[in-house]
């Protein structure tokens, strides 16, 4: 499935206006079930129905191409957001630690409990939203939350598979974080970048779809 990430760079002439909270309220509210934060501006209240792990927006697109299961994804400014269950923010730091990425510059980040995020552009909203406004790379469904990913229950493992609600949180950590390390190569040597190509993967590994900067 093709992913068309939007352009990173908002000029201050073309940033997008506050979008009403009213507007989104049905869908975000009625629809989901998912609480907005008095506004405008429109946002979503993390840490009650989910959390979000963010990420630069040229890591997020790697990821997106990669092997590991996702929920929902959103694309803001220069950052992608990948919501994941609630109170996942508290077990970043641990993961981390534990899959030996602590104490390096990821950039990779988590909102949870009193967190805020800019609601995207309800999907099949007539007009879609301003330029530069939030919008869903993979748009939530009804009772999504049940899917996102998460660490394994008690004597469970991750995913449908081992007893699990959904995809793994370590599996989904470990890869974002590998992404944000490479990522932050690639920015420090563009000349190599630009002889290997924006695209190269790992060796050996398949990319899903093209994600691509305009």
């Amino acid at each position: 499935m093709a992913v068309t990430v939007p352009p990173p760079r908002v000029a201050p002439e073309d940033s997008p206006a506050d979008p009403p909270r009213d507007a989104y309220a049905s869908w975000y509210e009625g629809v989901l079930g998912w609480p907005l934060a008095e506004g405008p501006p429109a946002e979503l209240v993390t840490g009650v129905r989910f959390d979000v792990l963010e990420l630069p927006a040229d890591a997020g697109e790697r990821l997106l191409r990669g092997p590991v299961a996702t929920g929902p994804v959103v694309f803001s400014g220069r950052r992608t957001g990948f919501l994941v269950a609630p109170g996942s923010a508290e077990e970043l730091d641990g993961l981390l630690d534990w899959l030996e990425w602590g104490g390096v510059a990821l950039d990779l980040t988590a909102l949870g409990s009193g967190g805020r995020i800019s609601a995207p552009v309800p999907p099949g909203r007539p007009g879609g939203g301003p330029r530069g406004a939030a919008v869903w790379l993979r748009p939530p469904e009804q009772g999504c939350e049940a899917l996102l990913p998460s660490l394994p229950g008690p004597g469970q493992g991750a995913g449908p598979r081992h007893g699990g609600a959904g995809p793994d949180l370590v599996r989904l950590v470990a890869a974002a974080a590998t992404e944000c390390h490479r990522a932050r190569l690639w920015r420090r040597t563009p000349s190599r970048g630009a002889a290997a190509g924006p695209r190269a993967g790992r060796p050996g590994q398949t990319l899903v779809g093209q994600a691509r900067f305009s």
